[in-house]
């Protein structure tokens, strides 16, 4: 008996390691097609795109005789909604978006078309004047264009669409975004018996500039709204993980003075990490606002470049040039105040664990003063929270010759919305 229960072990086991090298030999050999056989690519698509599709679907060849295009997988297996176009309206969306794009192609003909991914069919070093340049030709043409930093070409058919949605009425407008890599997304509003929707066809680029179809969606719009400044504001009615609670368009066109003030002393400065912006403050009580967590956006400001610290740490040097540079305050109390290590000569870094949802400032008027400072009238934007103005600071600054600038003063005031909390000093 005891022979027979040895055997039974030994057999076990001899049948336990014969079906491990099958399985073993079935891996190994479906591995080996796997790796032989092509792979499906995948559209690699910016945050703002990807918050605005709920799926990704298939779409067939934007003309007869062109190749079909990929049937590009859903990032996040959502379902999409039932669309409130018919098959043969998509069609032509697509078509026009396909036709818009190949009026660009002197644009894009000699940029460096990326071929790998997840960022095929992208432009390297896409720059702004090429943008601006898409986004004039594409006004130029009569369609509703925008890019980053440049004020929305024929702005007044969104206007025209967001009064015929208050009326009730059936409309729909297409908005061309071109974005910092030289994707563009054509995003149509659709209203229709009452229901809010967009279809999305995005437009990837090969190489000589030839524009290709690289996705579409159908996404359920929750709401719209055009404020009183000219932002055009919408909500998702499925909001993706990681993207915002609304999506925004500057509409109505913004003053060169206005958005080169903005860019030069307002871009990278947060109105909830720190409290140099919701404060107020001045030279007298400046010690009350310097946050070691601030640094990393003056650093960014001041170089451009992002900050790297070495062991976590940041030279004295640096700091101190930096801090005293941009706010009226001496070497020696921003070492009081900011943790300054004798033995490593060098301050200790503070990340930034940002807050989701944050409102920009943006400059809506300036004065030069008498003294050379210059005193800037700025709105707390907050899309996120439907407004445009959700409260207004007084910012005065001095600008040097070196292309520097000092913050001397900020005062702020509620106007539509709360203002963000203030942090305690530690």
């Amino acid at each position: 008996m005891e022979d027979l229960k040895r055997l039974f072990r030994k057999g076990s086991l001899l049948l336990i390691l014969l079906c491990l090298a099958v399985a073993a030999g079935s891996f190994f050999t479906g591995f080996k097609e796997d790796a032989g056989r092509k792979q499906p690519e995948e559209s690699w698509e910016p945050a703002m795109e990807i918050s605005g599709s709920a799926t990704t679907g298939n779409t067939g060849a934007a003309d007869k005789g062109k190749e079909p295009q990929e049937a590009l997988p859903s990032p996040y297996f959502l379902e999409e909604p039932d669309s409130l176009l018919s098959e043969a309206e998509e069609k032509e969306l697509e078509n026009s978006a396909l036709s818009a794009a190949k009026q660009l192609q002197e644009v894009y003909r000699y940029a460096a078309i990326e071929e790998d991914a997840p960022y095929t069919y992208t432009v390297r070093d896409f720059s702004r004047e090429q943008r601006n340049r898409v986004v004039s030709m594409l006004g130029e043409a009569g369609y509703v264009s925008i890019t980053d930093g440049a004020n929305m070409e024929n702005h007044n058919n969104v206007r025209d669409f967001y009064s015929a949605y208050l009326k009730g009425q059936d409309s729909l407008v297409t908005i061309f975004d071109v974005n910092l890599d030289g994707l563009i997304g054509a995003y149509t509003f659709i209203h229709r018996k009452g229901n809010l929707q967009t279809f999305y066809v995005q437009i990837g680029w090969r190489e000589g500039g030839v524009p290709k179809i690289i996705s579409t969606a159908v996404s359920d719009i929750a709401e719209i709204k055009l404020t009183e400044k000219g932002y055009f504001i919408y909500a998702y009615t499925v909001q993706l993980y990681h993207s915002s609670l609304r999506q925004f368009w500057r509409a109505a066109p913004l003053s060169d003075r206005c958005r080169e003030l903005t860019e030069k002393y307002l871009d990278g400065l947060s109105y909830v990490n720190y409290n140099v912006l919701v404060t107020e403050w001045d030279s007298s009580n400046v010690e009350d606002i310097l946050m070691p967590c601030m640094f990393e956006d003056l650093y960014h400001m001041d170089t451009g470049e992002i900050l790297r610290p070495e062991n976590g740490e940041i030279p004295a040097e640096v700091y101190e040039r930096i801090m005293t540079t941009y706010f009226p305050v001496t070497k020696e109390r921003i070492r009081e105040i900011c943790g300054y290590r004798a033995d490593t000569d060098s301050y200790p870094y503070e990340m930034i664990f940002s807050s989701p949802y944050p409102p920009f400032g943006e400059v809506v008027g300036d004065k030069e003063n008498l003294d050379g400072t210059l005193t800037l009238f700025v709105d707390g934007v907050w899309p996120d929270y439907n407004s445009d103005r959700a409260f207004t600071n007084i910012i005065t600054v001095q600008p040097f010759d070196d292309g520097t600038f000092r913050y001397l003063s900020n005062s702020i005031e509620k106007k539509e919305l709360d203002i963000p909390n203030v942090y305690e000093m530690k």
